[in-house]
């Protein structure tokens, strides 16, 4: 069994192992990280062996440490990220490259056709009619993206949603309120089979399905990192955030909304940014709350969108895809009898 995992912002794992009579056989490490003394690889090695096989992640990572001597140095990965390469191994996770990337970059849609077109297309993914794919959104009217499970009276000021003409609607995946002015935001969703993060926590799956952005972001000169459990961050403030949904199809969607040209003013007038929500980000202005991508490049919203899709295209070899006339239909469908619905809006009043 193979088992890889891409520490974020770190190394890349990689484990081979067999299973005998329930308990790890033959285990072997390796990777671009690094490792001091170089006779602490074997330790981990022998630390994994004979482990049984329906050991957690934890508990392998706590074997591995426990085996180090205590000058070892780790760089690039830790005995978690250990851990979690063997799950993955066991699990038979797939990795980025086993799938035929499709990147979807399309005209603008209603924030409603851009919700139906998430489930949609995760259950497509599911279903197996369509592979895994990045979609790139475009939209031409403000809204609010509220999370599933968030109260509407408690997120959305109505008075400053009128007094902007901002469309507030209701996403299927959990966590915060995004506000979407008009081309002053980037947002993308991936629809993926849930093998691609197998074997690992929810926490530690965000990170992974954001690394490529990091990358990209990286790239522009911007000091970004990953901020558990779903916030995409730099040295200068917040970017934006990231959500998902699984589904029992076997599919997963993953979302992230980050900030190109944020009018924190209005913002404030819109959403209900209460006093702890702005404590959590060590911050005590909603209108500083996001350090928008436009202030840190200098470059177009345009120009940051090309170097993600190229990045991404580099890394996972993505060839340009479509929403297909049955995906579209079945979208508007959804707008009509599920998200444009006041019971789906006001699920949690």
């Amino acid at each position: 069994m193979h088992g890889e995992y891409k520490v974020p912002g770190g190394k890349l794992v990689v484990v081979d192992l067999e299973v005998v009579d329930g308990r790890i056989d033959q285990f072997r490490l390796a990777g671009d990280f690094f490792l001091e003394p170089d006779d602490a690889l074997p330790l981990i090695d022998r630390a994994v062996d004979g482990l049984r096989a329906d050991t957690d992640a934890a508990g392998i990572a706590a074997a591995v440490r426990h085996a180090l001597p205590e000058d070892a140095v780790l760089l690039g990965f830790t005995p978690e990220s250990v851990g979690v390469a063997v799950r993955r191994a066991l699990s038979r996770a797939s990795s980025w490259r086993d799938y035929d990337w499709k990147v979807i970059h399309e005209g603008p849609i209603s924030p409603n056709e851009h919700l139906a077109l998430d489930q949609v297309l995760t259950e497509e993914v599911g279903a197996g009619r369509r592979g895994p794919t990045l979609r790139i959104w475009e939209w031409d009217q403000p809204a609010v993206v509220i999370g599933s499970f968030q109260s509407l009276k408690n997120e959305v000021d109505p008075a400053g949603a009128e007094k902007y003409g901002v469309q507030v609607v209701r996403r299927i995946s959990g966590g915060g309120a995004m506000f979407m002015d008009a081309g002053a935001i980037i947002s993308y969703s991936l629809y993926v089979p849930t093998e691609l993060v197998q074997g690992m926590t929810f926490a530690d799956s965000y990170a992974y399905l954001d690394e490529w952005v990091i990358e990209a972001l990286k790239s522009l000169g911007i000091e970004a990192y990953y901020q558990p459990l779903n916030d995409i961050t730099s040295t200068k403030g917040k970017i934006g955030g990231a959500a998902q949904k699984r589904l029992g199809t076997g599919s997963l969607l993953h979302h992230a909304t980050m900030s190109y040209d944020m009018d924190g003013e209005k913002m404030a007038q819109v959403l209900r940014i209460g006093r702890e929500k702005m404590s959590d980000k060590g911050t005590t202005s909603a209108a500083k709350r996001v350090d928008p991508l436009r202030s840190q490049t200098g470059l177009s919203r345009a120009e940051i969108i090309d170097r993600l899709v190229g990045t991404f295209t580099k890394l996972y070899g993505a060839t340009e895809g479509h929403v297909t006339d049955a995906e579209r239909q079945k979208a508007q469908e959804l707008v009509d009898t599920k998200f444009s619905t006041r019971e789906w809006l006001e699920r949690v009043p």
